[in-house]
């Protein structure tokens, strides 16, 4: 009875092996990353526009009347042109009486100085008292005290006139008018808005991981979109401190260099960042572990798909991004994503973009 049970069980054996679950190969996870180049993640070009780098409203610093202006909008006028003018009536019958009380302010000095002369020569021949020659002075200079006011009255009547006509500060264009002939305006109010075109900038907008890797003083060059043959280099001067509410974008100022002619104001342009060999690398903060004491990021190292730890040295931090110093070379990979649950050696899957 022995021998047919063990012999059962002998041939059972293979068919139990056969049933049993072959383990199954684990399959290295992917992982989201990065390939790094001097501008990782970030556009090469953007479009702009040409902008003046100085404008301002223009307008009367008295009320007033407009009686004319000879300019409109889009006109080019050089410093010192007519801008605009005031109605004058008012200004001109200042000015006259201003010089009327010039006349008799000095009529009034001539009969002083007549009259003190008259006293001198009386108290001189002891004829006169030396009180009438003391009031006779006094006289003398209360009258020289009114010329000078009267001549300081023409003089403002005179500034006040000047001050009817609006000129040019400077070479520029006239890119906007507020007010007509005919228009009566306040002390102050705009008239017009002068763009001067002798230094000129170009108006782009960055995302926050645009601004952490362009610091002010990054080159670029510029070529017109109309014709992209007619370039002039750029150089990053200022970038707005507060974004734009809708897209979260910063307007940065690119001034340009001795542009030519054919960068006229509003004329749209292509910018592209000149290549720096020290150019930093952006990285998302979140990719960077230990940011606040021993900053480091996983390199995979696509010999073996593996992933290692690699320290790194922090530059400036914009927005949730952050510049890499140094640490990182053209090429790397860098996993942006699940960095807490990585190992040193371990192996990983296929890249993922983000």
């Amino acid at each position: 009875m022995i021998r047919p049970v063990l012999l059962s069980a002998l041939l059972a054996l293979p068919a139990a092996a056969a049933d049993a679950p072959v383990p199954e190969t684990v399959v290295p996870r992917p992982v989201v990353s990065i390939i790094v180049n001097p501008e990782t993640g970030l556009p090469v070009t953007y479009v702009g526009t040409v902008a003046a780098r100085t404008e301002a409203d223009l307008g009367f610093p008295l009320s007033g009347t407009v009686a004319e202006r000879p300019v409109s909008a889009g006109d080019t006028v050089a410093k010192g042109e007519v801008l605009a003018r005031l109605n004058p009536e008012d200004l001109d019958s200042a000015l006259r009486a201003a010089e009327a009380g010039v006349t008799v302010a000095a009529a009034q000095l001539r009969s002083a100085t007549d009259a003190r002369d008259r006293a001198q020569v009386l108290a001189r021949r002891g004829v006169g008292s030396a009180t009438r020659l003391e009031d006779a002075d006094r006289a003398l200079v209360a009258a020289e005290a009114r010329l000078e006011q009267a001549e300081a009255a023409v003089a403002r009547a005179r500034d006040l006139r000047g001050l009817a006509t609006l000129t040019a500060p400077q070479d520029g264009v006239v890119t906007a008018v507020m007010a007509e002939p005919g228009a009566a305006v306040a002390a102050g109010q705009p008239v017009l808005r002068l763009a001067a075109t002798g230094d000129r900038e170009i108006v782009i907008d960055l995302t926050e991981l645009d601004v952490a890797a362009y610091p002010v003083g990054t080159r670029f060059a510029a070529h017109l979109v109309v014709n992209p043959e007619v370039s002039a280099p750029a150089i990053l001067n200022r970038i707005d401190p507060v974004a734009y509410s809708a897209t979260r974008t910063r307007a940065a100022h690119l001034t340009l260099q001795s542009p030519p002619a054919a960068f006229r104001l509003g004329a749209l342009v292509r910018v592209t960042p000149a290549a720096r060999e020290d150019a930093g690398v952006a990285l998302p903060l979140a990719a960077v572990l230990d940011a606040a004491t021993a900053a480091a990021v996983w390199v995979v190292d696509r010999a073996d798909n593996s992933v290692h730890r690699r320290p790194v040295t922090l530059g400036p931090e914009v927005g949730g991004f952050v510049v890499i110093a140094s640490g990182l070379a053209a090429g790397d990979e860098v996993v942006t994503k699940g960095i807490h649950s990585l190992e040193d050696g371990q192996v990983v899957g296929p890249r993922v973009s983000e």
